[in-house]
């Protein structure tokens, strides 16, 4: 079953009643484990005795970059997407294309007709890229088509969801792709 949202919005900007942003466990822990360890080891600079050796430097460029990365990483990097019917994270890519696959992706993007029999390979850059959003589970994707015009991608295709049958359609198309 594919649905469609308005060409104008991202992939990674719409929204799906299916899909949410929720905050991870593991990524907080993680992040609070390098900003309280980034602290200690800056702190410990102090009780030193030297404070010009190598060991208190290290220790302060340590502890500085622990704390720095774990507000980057508590800020920026601690939400998941997950889709909700079932709990499965999802995890966004970009796969890139060949301008002459252009017509092909566009087809096969609006019909949903995604076959692992397809011939069409994947680059390492392109002017066609391909975003998509795939839970774990393959029972969902996300995908849009975006044209490289001089100095960014334009979106050629509005917004595809894709569940079950169709979203492991996808996954297959992808993979004999070479995501």
């Amino acid at each position: 079953m594919a649905t469609t949202q308005a060409i104008d919005a991202t992939i990674f900007a719409s929204s799906h009643p299916d899909i949410a942003k929720r905050t991870s466990f593991s990524g907080v822990l993680i992040s609070s484990v390098m900003l309280v360890v980034g602290v200690i080891a800056f702190a410990s600079t102090f009780g030193l005795e030297d404070k010009s050796s190598t060991v208190s430097m290290a220790l302060m460029v340590l502890g500085t970059g622990l704390f720095l990365m774990g507000i980057f990483r508590l800020f920026w990097k601690s939400k998941e997407v997950v889709y909700l019917p079932t709990g499965s994270v999802a995890k966004e890519h970009s796969v890139f294309f060949d301008l002459k696959h252009m017509d092909s992706l566009v087809n096969i993007v609006n019909s949903g007709s995604f076959s692992a029999d397809s011939e069409i390979k994947s680059e390492s850059n392109g002017n066609i890229r391909m975003d998509i959003i795939l839970s774990e589970d393959k029972k969902f994707a996300a995908v849009q088509l975006f044209q490289f015009v001089p100095y960014n991608y334009q979106p050629i295709t509005s917004v595809q969801y894709y569940t079950n049958e169709s979203a492991s359609a996808v996954v297959a198309f992808l993979s004999k792709s070479k995501i």
